[in-house]
C-alpha cells in the first residue's frame, strides 16, 4: 500500500471514528519527496557510514576520481623526505595527521574530552582586528591564524588547548531549567612565547561533509534572494552573504563554506584545511604555517607544493560528491506536527526549508530539489556565541546559518551530539537555547511551549 493509500485510509478511519461528534481530526501529511533531503542523489544507508557514501547517479569515471580523493582524505600524511612521496610534507606543524582525523567517517568533530587530546576537530583560529588588502584576518604575530597543537618529532609543538567550562542557567516557561556550558579557552606550554594581548580566539568544530556540492550548486540569485541585510521587512531577522577572497581568481565573490562562510568555493575550503589543518602546501597555499622566529624552510617538505593540483582535485571533487542521508519516518505525526511547530517559532525563516541547484560541473548535483535547512546567509547570534573575531564582512556576532541535513544522524557516526561552531552544545536542545541575536525571538518561542511541544520539535530535527 502506498503513501497516498495509508493517508486516505487514516483519513476515513479518524473520520468515522469521530462521527457525531463537533471535531474531524485531519492527519498531517509528508510533502512529496520529502524524505529525498539530497534530491535524488541522497542515500538510504542509516548506519555509522552513512555520511561516506558517493551520490548515487555519477558516472563510472567520478566515482574513480571519488575513490581516489576518499583515500587521500582517509590516509594518514607522514614527514617528509618519505618512501610514500604522494602523502609525505606533514607539518611542520599540525592539529590532524589526515582529513578525518578531525572529519572522522566524513562527519562531525566534538571539542576534546580531555586537555592535550589531538584530532577531535576542534581548532581555534586567531587573529587581530585588521585585516590585508584582500580583506583576510592578520593572524597573532607568533602564531599566526591558526593555533597547531601538533609538530613533527624534531620540532616544539606550539603548545597545548585548555578548555574549562562554567554553567549558565536556562529557564522555560514551564519553571524547568536546563545548565549550559560556557566554553572558555586558554594555553599552557607556549613553546614561542606568549600569545598578543589583542589576538582574539575564534574556535571552529569541522563539521559534516555531506552535500557539500549541492550547496555550492544552489544559484547566487537564490541566496541573494534572502538576504536582507538591512532587515527592509523589519521581522528582526537580517542574514547578508559574506564577500570574501578568491585565491584563483583574485577577487572578492559570495563566500559559502566555513561557519562564518568564509571560503568561497569547496576546492579553496579544502586547500585551507590542508594548509592550516594539515601543514601541507597546495599551489593555492603555497607557504608554511611557522610561529615566529622558526623559518619552516629549515625543515624538509615534501614537495613544491606537497599535495599536487591533480590531488587537490580528486579530494575536492571527493568532497563534493559526497551524498546527503534520506530523512527517517517522515510520515510520522509526531514529527510533522515538530517541523509544524519549527516553522511557526519561525526557525525556517534562517534554516529555509528547501531550494532548488542550478547548472554545476558535477552533472548529478545539478538541477535538485533539496532540503537543506540553511539559508547560507550571516546572521547575528548574541553575544553568547560571538567569539569577536571579524572574518571579511562578517562581524564579531555573525555566523552563518549551518545546514541541518544529517544531524540526526551525527550521534551514529560520530558517537556524539555535540553542535555549535565550538561544540559547547551536548545536544539539540543546548544548541537551540544558545540561540541570541537575530533568533531570541524563535528561542523565547521555543521556552514558552509545552515540554511535549519541545520534545516535538527535536524529534522533527533528529529526521533530518
Amino acid at each position: 500500500m502506498n503513501r497516498i493509500s495509508i493517508t486516505i485510509l487514516c483519513l476515513l478511519v479518524i473520520m468515522v471514528t469521530s462521527c457525531g461528534k463537533d471535531e474531524v481530526i485531519v492527519p498531517l501529511m509528508a510533502e512529496e519527496g520529502e524524505e529525498l533531503s539530497g534530491g535524488t542523489t541522497s542515500s538510504s544507508n542509516f548506519s555509522a557510514e552513512a555520511f561516506g557514501f558517493a551520490s548515487p547517479d555519477l558516472t563510472f569515471d567520478e566515482r574513480v576520481t571519488f575513490g581516489v580523493g576518499n583515500s587521500l582524505f582517509n590516509q594518514s600524511w607522514v614527514t617528509a623526505p618519505a618512501s610514500t612521496t604522494a602523502r609525505d610534507g606533514l607539518g611542520p606543524f599540525f592539529n590532524a595527521r589526515n582529513c578525518s582525523g578531525c572529519h572522522f567517517k566524513d562527519g562531525r568533530g566534538r571539542p576534546p574530552e580531555y586537555d592535550g587530546e589531538f584530532s577531535s576537530g576542534l581548532l581555534l583560529r586567531l587573529g587581530l582586528l585588521q585585516t590585508t588588502e584582500n580583506g583576510e584576518n592578520i593572524g597573532d604575530p607568533i602564531y599566526g591564524t591558526q593555533f597547531q597543537d601538533n609538530s613533527i618529532l624534531s620540532v616544539d609543538k606550539e603548545g597545548t588547548i585548555i578548555i574549562t567550562y562554567t554553567p549558565l542557567i536556562e529557564s522555560y516557561a514551564d519553571g524547568t531549567e536546563i545548565s549550559l556550558q560556557v566554553p572558555e579557552y586558554s594555553f599552557t606550554g607556549l613553546s614561542y612565547g606568549g600569545l598578543s594581548a589583542a589576538t582574539r580566539i575564534s574556535p571552529r568544530v569541522a563539521n559534516q561533509m555531506i552535500g557539500l556540492g549541492l550547496l555550492d550548486a544552489i544559484p547566487e540569485a537564490t541566496l541573494l534572494s534572502y538576504a536582507d541585510p538591512n532587515d527592509a521587512d523589519g521581522d528582526g531577522i537580517s542574514g547578508k552573504t559574506n564577500m570574501v577572497y578568491d585565491v584563483e581568481t583574485g577577487t572578492r565573490v559570495i563566500g559559502r563554506f566555513g561557519w562564518k562562510a568564509n571560503q568561497p568555493n569547496i576546492k579553496q575550503q579544502v586547500a585551507a584545511a590542508f594548509s592550516g589543518d594539515l601543514g601541507i602546501t597546495s599551489s593555492l597555499f603555497p607557504n608554511e604555517n611557522c610561529p615566529d622566529p622558526l623559518d619552516c624552510d629549515d625543515y624538509p617538505n615534501g614537495g613544491t607544493p606537497e599535495i599536487p593540483d591533480d590531488n587537490l582535485e580528486n579530494v575536492t571533487f571527493y568532497a563534493a560528491s559526497l551524498s546527503v542521508p534520506e530523512r527517517r519516518d517522515v510520515d510520522d505525526q509526531n514529527v510533522l506536527e515538530g517541523k509544524e511547530l519549527f516553522v511557526s517559532i519561525d526557525c525556517a525563516k534562517c534554516h529555509i526549508p528547501k531550494l532548488e541547484t542550478g547548472a554545476y560541473e558535477i552533472e548529478a548535483l545539478a538541477h535538485q530539489t533539496i532540503r537543506p535547512y540553511t539559508d547560507m546567509l550571516l546572521h547575528d547570534m548574541g553575544d553568547g556565541l560571538a567569539d569577536g573575531l571579524p572574518d571579511f564582512d562578517a562581524n564579531g556576532n555573525e555566523w552563518r546559518t549551518p545546514p541541518l541535513w544529517g544531524i540526526g544522524l551525527i550521534e551514529t557516526v560520530n558517537g556524539h551530539t555535540n553542535l555549535l561552531h565550538d561544540g559547547r552544545a551536548r545536544n539539540i536542545e543546548e544548541a537551540i537555547l544558545w540561540h541570541g541575536g537575530e533568533a531570541l525571538a524563535s528561542k523565547e518561542k521555543f521556552k514558552k511551549l509545552s515540554i511535549e511541544e519541545r520534545n516535538k520539535i527535536i524529534q522533527f530535527l533528529n529526521t533530518l
